[in-house]
């Protein structure tokens, strides 16, 4: 039999490695349409309460792992609602389990996307980015700890793109799952905290949309605002904390140049 030219085997080369990552879209597709572009919402946590109460209050190891499955699927997804569900786990679970579980769910969906993207693109597009962003991608996995984590303590950063980046410099996967894992606890002891008084929230949302329902209104919703969550002085810890993270890539810095100097 004749040998299979080079030339054809590069497009299914192609295609088998962009085939997870297709479906990681449609699936992503998929989800925006079915929870719409708020994703998981407040609305919906009312909505469906009691019924989520009482499996949480029978099966609540069954109720936790459904939950990190759930959350995998969101991070992995980049659905919106991943604060959201931090908060939901806080006012289910409470405060250690439901930050514990957010913080398994966070890194395992984290992990899943970063290796998609590494295998489908991230390779590939480093072999032909040139010179100057190998030079680039070269400084950022000679740091990938302390750059990573910096990028996942301040929030100013969106969660899917952090994912993404690391893929594309060809990080090492052991830094990425410990820098995911470790910068997600501050936030998913906030969110989750927050959580616990969850109540409150509800009752008074559940207040301001009965009186615009009273007044006759048809866009009438219950919302979650993430700054309500997200306070000056939250989001200033977690920047401090990011910084904190890049002390030993300034240290190293210093003493490459102190050693060049001599």
């Amino acid at each position: 039999m004749p040998a299979t030219p080079p030339s054809a085997e590069r497009p299914r080369s192609l295609i088998r490695r962009l085939l997870p990552l297709i479906a990681v879209l449609a699936l992503a597709g998929a989800a925006y349409v079915v929870l719409g572009r708020s994703g998981i919402s407040l609305e919906a946590l009312v909505r469906h309460r009691i019924a989520i109460g009482d499996f949480v209050n029978e099966h609540r190891v069954l109720a936790v792992l459904g939950y990190v499955a759930l959350y995998i699927a969101v991070v992995a997804l980049s659905v919106p609602g991943a604060i959201f569900l931090t908060v939901a786990g806080g006012f289910l679970f409470g405060l250690v389990v439901g930050a514990s579980a957010a913080v398994v769910g966070a890194t395992l969906g984290a992990t899943i996307i970063f290796l998609v993207a590494r295998t489908a693109l991230g390779e590939p597009l480093l072999r032909r980015a040139g010179p100057r962003a190998a030079q680039l991608a070269q400084g950022f996995r000679a740091d990938a700890f302390s750059y990573l984590l910096f990028l996942r303590l301040v929030p100013a950063f969106p969660f899917f793109l952090v994912n993404l980046v690391p893929a594309f410099a060809g990080v090492r996967l052991a830094p990425f799952v410990a820098a995911t894992a470790l910068g997600v606890i501050p936030g998913a002891i906030a969110f989750a905290l927050a959580g616990t008084g969850l109540d409150s929230v509800i009752a008074a949302q559940q207040a301001a949309n009965a009186n615009c329902l009273a007044a006759g209104r048809s866009d009438c919703h219950m919302i979650f605002d993430t700054k309500d969550v997200l306070t000056p002085n939250l989001i200033g810890a977690l920047i401090a904390l990011g910084l904190l993270a890049l002390v030993p890539v300034v240290v190293k810095r210093l003493r490459a140049r102190s050693r060049a100097a001599m």
